[in-house]
């Protein structure tokens, strides 16, 4: 349905929510090899059993040297990495005047650092791969802001002009960076965000499209920020 291609793909944040859907989405709808990256192994025991050597589940912080050690070593043992998808993501909802440094850090160091510093991890290991960063449509200059969200907003800002270097830094090479701003989509980070809240999109439905997106994109797009919402939040 989506490709024969039989590269791998990385996906970070994958226990829960979108990440766990997208996993099962490039699983069921492709023919790559998957590494899930995520701080619990034992949410994806089940799935493991069922698809064997085409799921690799990496078990490790990727905030740590070690943690995107351990991703690169598993990209390094497999097949070519075709798509990293950055979606591994913190939230902190307060007010402005009561975010404090220690949280402030905790938030940039997994929305921004950790992507920083995986790509440049695997980038020796790059060939014709596309690199996803799943933001927020938050963090895209003009859209709808909500008070509480100021240091996940602004972080998913700087995600999305990081997209915009790598592709300007790595134009002149086949690697592809762009960036999914999203909207509501039904998740825990969502309802812990917009308690009550109906989200637009469910995590399976857009996991499909993400997965259409890694492979379809590259041929038509570098370096672009794309906001995908069905409303606000």
């Amino acid at each position: 349905m989506i490709s024969k291609e039989k590269g791998a793909v990385c996906i970070t944040g994958a226990s829960r929510g979108l990440g766990r859907a997208m996993v099962l989405a490039f699983l069921e709808n492709t023919e790559t090899e998957v590494v899930a990256v995520t701080r619990n192994r034992e949410v994806w025991q089940d799935v493991s059993d069922r698809y064997g050597r085409r799921l690799r589940v990496v078990c490790g912080d990727i905030c740590t040297e070690a943690g995107r050690s351990a991703v690169f070593d598993a990209v390094a043992g497999g097949a070519p990495l075709s798509v990293l998808i950055h979606n591994a993501g913190a939230l902190a909802f307060q007010p402005f005047d009561k975010t404090g440094e220690a949280t402030l850090k905790a938030v940039y160091e997994v929305n921004v650092f950790a992507p920083y510093l995986l790509t440049q991890k695997l980038v020796p290991l790059m060939r014709g791969t596309h690199v996803i960063s799943i933001s927020s449509i938050g963090g895209v200059q003009g859209s709808l802001k909500f008070a509480g969200l100021s240091a996940y907003s602004s972080s998913k800002a700087a995600l999305n002009c990081l997209t915009e270097m790598w592709a300007e830094e790595y134009k002149d090479t086949d690697i592809t960076f762009n960036c999914l701003a999203l909207g509501s989509v039904e998740t825990d980070m969502f309802r812990e965000a917009f308690p009550g809240a109906r989200a637009a999109c469910t995590p399976v439905n857009m996991a499909r499209y993400i997965a259409e997106f890694a492979f379809s994109a590259p041929s038509v797009m570098r370096g672009k920020i794309i906001s995908l919402s069905l409303g606000n939040p």
